[in-house]
């Protein structure tokens, strides 16, 4: 399917992205899934080639090209399988957070790294005790001399274990009305005394991608690692969710595209009472179904994707299609693992994986719910 916004050289591009894939990650995905973790290597490969923080500056190791390109990277890894989404948080996620806020001195100190994939990025906002509600975080940062020493704890972050640098989400000043003016942003490195990691989560799906407990007992971290200005933390995060939510619309799209095929191939193979599971009616009007439901959510989601490289205002519509290409997906899986019949329930089979993975889609970079509340409000409701 052509994409409105990208052109011949996207194109070329994802050819060249899916034939590496092709030798570097298919291959290899199922025992990642098993091994729990995407190993460093294959994050050096995809910077050798280009493929990590391709809108970076020129200056700072990037290509500088355009959001089109991470829209066909994103697109390619979901299609080997969402548990390298790790890679797209990295790269559309956490580094844009320093490309946007950071000092010169910050930019050339980590983003030539980032692009290589010596180092990798996570982001700390979520708590054990405070999910989307961003504004009641309960870790610390306090100023002493060059320092913040700061104390708390994050948990459920993506590439926490493997993570060297991390955007973390501190109340600088706790005492702040309303709360959300306490917030900052410090970039805490892997080797800062005080940080320390906590387990590596047991997940439902998603299990090739780290996620891990984040833990800050007096870390010392020096003042000049903070991002942007203080107290501007939450404005910032407000800004950049709209681009994270937007790729979970993207990754859920995909999904839901790639379930489909697999589908259709199955039923048009398999049997039963002699004849193909593909000629029976009901299996007809089920494929039909979810096919209008993919095109229509397509439709939607490139136009959204126009706007927000044209750099338009889209917060409701990035609401709107996050919840509802997440919602769509979770029911593709649904009904194309019953498509499989007994062998949909067999872990041999992708179908099972991605029944698996395509559940969080819902949940984080803000839940559903938290979406409509957006919409209500920005609709005058």
């Amino acid at each position: 399917m052509k994409h409105p916004y990208l052109q011949e050289d996207h194109e070329i591009f994802r050819q060249s992205l899916r034939k590496f894939l092709e030798k570097e990650a298919y291959p290899f995905y199922d025992k990642w899934e098993q091994d729990r973790m995407i190993p460093r290597s294959f994050w050096t490969k995809m910077g050798e080639q280009g493929f990590l923080c391709p809108d970076i500056d020129e200056k700072y190791g990037g290509s500088g090209v355009d959001w089109g390109f991470a829209v066909v990277i994103n697109e390619e890894l979901e299609r080997v399988g969402t548990g390298l989404i790790g890679i797209g948080l990295h790269s559309d996620i956490v580094v844009p957070y320093i490309t946007s806020y950071g000092t010169e001195e910050q930019k050339q100190r980590w983003l030539p790294k980032c692009a290589t994939g010596e180092i990798i990025t996570a982001i700390a906002m979520t708590e054990p005790g405070t999910g989307s509600d961003l504004a009641n975080i309960k870790t610390t940062a306090k100023l002493d001399g060059d320092h913040y020493i700061v104390n708390g704890q994050k948990t459920f972050i993506t590439n926490g274990i493997q993570s060297d640098l991390v955007v973390v989400a501190v109340k600088t000043d706790p005492q702040a009305v309303p709360k959300h003016k306490g917030v900052s942003l410090l970039v805490i490195e892997r080797v800062t005394p005080g940080f320390s990691r906590g387990r590596k989560l047991n997940k439902v799906g998603l299990h090739s991608q780290d996620t891990a407990e984040l833990i800050f007992e007096d870390c010392r971290v020096p003042k000049e690692n903070l991002l942007g200005e203080e107290g501007k933390g939450f404005l910032y995060l407000m800004e950049k969710l709209q681009q994270e939510r937007l790729l979970v619309a993207i990754g859920a799209q995909t999904a839901s595209e790639v379930m489909l095929e697999m589908t259709m191939d199955y039923v048009k193979s398999r049997e039963a009472f002699g004849k193909t599971v593909s000629k029976f009616q009901n299996t007809q009007f089920k494929i039909v179904e979810m096919t209008t439901d993919i095109q229509m959510g397509r439709a939607f989601l490139d136009q959204l994707i126009a706007e927000h490289i044209e750099g338009k205002d889209v917060v409701t519509k990035v609401s709107m299609a996050k919840w509802k290409l997440t919602d769509t997906a979770r029911k593709i899986a649904t009904e194309c693992m019953q498509l499989h019949g007994g062998y949909g329930y067999m872990e041999e089979y992708e179908i099972a994986r991605r029944f698996r993975d395509i559940q969080v889609g819902a949940i984080y970079a803000g839940t559903n719910e938290i979406m409509k509340t957006i919409i209500a409000k920005n609709l005058g409701l």
